[in-house]
């Protein structure tokens, strides 16, 4: 593209007044800021005797959990779709292939790094079948980093502590005429 193609439209930055380049306006926001921090009531709580209210849990990106289908098994299909988005690069997926009829592999061993996880929530947004999702458990502490490494078996216990408070949440809309408990098949998930 050329500096003098007429599809371009050149933009010119505006013009400062004296109190733009003095940024006195914008001292002045801060100060007023700051004192009202000051004098306002106070939000404090005091942790870990008080638990801090979240006001949404449901969109609250917290500690993880692999969700359990109405028979009780793992929900995960091990399609690799979490481990594969994942900028940080914390979940690890070993497939193996399914017991059961109704898919072809399952999860033999799933491991997330909790410490290096960024909790963005791309994991539960690429999952197809809405095994992982991400809870509003916020107190994560361990006393050293393997403890913090959460195999299948605790994210399944996260299932069984959250499953009642945080019910499992549908991230896509269903498509008209379905009926309200279709989700997506097991089998419908990609190949490695």
């Amino acid at each position: 593209m050329q500096p003098n193609d007429p599809q371009i439209r050149w933009i010119q930055e505006p013009e400062l007044g004296w109190t733009g380049k003095i940024y006195l306006p914008l001292f002045i926001e801060g100060i007023r800021t700051t004192l009202r921090h000051l004098v306002g009531p106070k939000l404090t709580v005091q942790s870990p005797e008080q638990r801090h209210e979240i006001p949404e849990p449901l969109i609250y990106r917290g500690l993880h959990r692999l969700n359990r289908d109405s028979q009780g098994r793992v929900q995960c299909v091990a399609c690799f779709l979490c481990a594969t988005i994942c900028p940080a690069h914390c979940i690890d997926i070993v497939a193996a292939p399914s017991p059961w009829p109704d898919r072809d592999k399952y999860p033999e061993s799933f491991t997330i790094d909790e410490l290096r996880c960024i909790y963005c929530g791309m994991c539960e947004e690429a999952c197809p079948v809405q095994a992982i999702e991400l809870t509003s458990l916020y107190d994560l502490t361990g006393k050293s980093r393997e403890e913090m490494i959460f195999d299948k078996e605790k994210l399944l216990s996260v299932y069984d502590r959250t499953k009642d408070s945080e019910p499992i949440f549908q991230s896509w809309p269903l498509p008209a005429g379905l009926p309200e408990q279709a989700t997506a098949r097991p089998n419908d998930c990609p190949k490695p």
